[in-house]
């Protein structure tokens, strides 16, 4: 449904990205069609350059659970930019983010800011490998860890909309060193623990998988999860690059009780900038450089733009927002439960915090193998008939999906009907 300025933008965008975009997320080729191509966003409401409105529930994949443009957002920025936009020194707001995120996160005892949720769980995994003096690592179906070689294994997210089970260009021999269990499966999951050759390094999961559609822990999973990497000598690494402060204020943690030795977080705490952050036990970060022999660095890393982003979005998010959110969020998935219930349509949702996501299935959906047997080409006549009707869901039938702060009542209303009305028109 692209209208005439998007055409000729992605036009023009296709002779220089591969594909026409910058991240294979932003395309089409899970839904068909042509992405829309955004010009603004304010609170829960994105504008497209043909000028449609779309309420939004991508949120950037996730970071904007203040909503677009927030004031307090805007507001730091301006002041941070007046200042400078970058000095590869260290600043007292790179301090002031980090302490809010260890009182938060008490168990992230030391961290260190990194760019990208790709930088941080590469780290995470190169000092695991350290720390241990092991190579192999164990990750889980369908779960999406960024796009360092060691995680291109199985992944989830763009990896499993292309229906690429693996990457080219992962060299055969470290595709070896990575492990993969079903999610949910801690049977599996400690028969390959404990098969490994010279023992494992780190067991890396998404608390709640988020990146091929969201799919919550059984009970007992994540216990079992600690207790193997105890029994083991392996690192328990908690990737909370999307779940970090949006399933609980204080993260998985928090919401499950299991304490990961190692966590990585991004999204939320840059508040819309590029901003993620790798942390955990004293003594594995004390291995890191200068301290230790890991090394690691980046120019941009605590950047004081990212920094007072991040700050003002995880001061603004108190413990009753995230509540209110929460609240709206449970309205949302119930709402749209009701709506497939009374028109027969298969369907299963669920919601952690202000994250949630559905599957055009029965249920339950524990696994990413369950998640294939989705019917993905209703969801594409879906995607299609909630964009027509204003409402911007993300284009995979393999992604988590956001409530923001900016999502009152009157958005969750429209949404529950408009994502109706779209069932209805996607059975036919």
């Amino acid at each position: 449904m692209a209208g005439d300025r998007s055409a000729e933008i992605l036009r023009r965008s296709s002779d220089i990205f591969p594909g026409g975009v910058n991240s294979p997320v932003r395309a089409f080729r899970g839904v068909g069609g042509n992405p829309v191509v955004a010009a603004s966003g304010e609170g829960a409401r994105i504008h497209d350059v043909d000028g449609r409105e779309y309420v939004d529930y991508v949120l950037s994949w996730g970071p904007l659970v203040l909503g677009h443009a927030h004031p307090m957002v805007i507001d730091a920025l301006d002041d941070a930019m007046r200042n400078g936009t970058s000095f590869g020194m260290p600043t007292e707001l790179e301090l002031e983010l980090g302490e809010l995120i260890r009182e938060r996160m008490p168990h992230v005892e030391m961290l260190r800011f990194v760019s990208s949720g790709t930088e941080a769980t590469m780290s995470a995994i190169r000092v695991a490998r350290a720390f241990t003096a092991r190579d192999t690592i164990l990750k889980f179906d369908g779960c999406y860890h960024g796009h360092a070689d060691s995680f291109l294994v199985r992944a989830g997210s763009g990896v499993a909309t292309l229906g690429l089970p693996n990457s080219p260009g992962v060299p055969q021999s470290l595709a070896e060193l990575t492990l993969t269990a079903p999610f949910n499966d801690i049977g599996a999951t400690r028969d390959l623990a404990m098969r490994a050759s010279g023992g494992l390094a780190a067991i890396i999961v998404e608390p709640i998988v988020g990146n091929s559609g969201f799919i919550a822990p059984v009970d007992g999973f994540l216990e079992g999860l600690r207790r193997i990497a105890d029994e083991t000598g392996a690192l328990l690494v908690f990737d909370e690059v999307m779940t970090g402060f949006r399933i609980a204020p204080g993260g998985a943690k928090e919401r499950f009780g299991v304490t990961a030795d190692l966590t990585t977080l991004g999204k939320v705490i840059g508040g819309g900038l590029p901003a993620a952050a790798y942390g955990g036990r004293r003594d594995i970060m004390e291995r890191i450089a200068p301290l230790g022999p890991v090394y690691q660095a980046g120019t941009l890393s605590g950047n004081p733009l990212a920094m007072a982003a991040g700050y003002a979005t995880l001061t603004a998010l108190t413990r009753d927002l995230h509540d209110r959110i929460e609240g709206r969020t449970r309205r949302l998935v119930e709402g749209l439960r009701n709506a497939a219930r009374a028109l027969e349509v298969p369907f299963t949702a669920d919601h952690a915090g202000s994250m949630w996501g559905f599957f055009f299935h029965s249920g339950p959906v524990n696994d990413y193998e369950t998640a294939k047997q989705s019917d993905v080409e209703l969801f594409k006549r879906f995607f299609h008939a909630a964009l027509e009707r204003g409402v911007y869901l993300a284009p995979s039938a393999f992604e988590a999906g956001f409530v923001s702060a900016a999502h009152g009542d009157s958005e969750i209303d429209f949404t529950i009907d408009a994502l109706e009305d779209a069932m209805r028109f996607a059975r036919a």
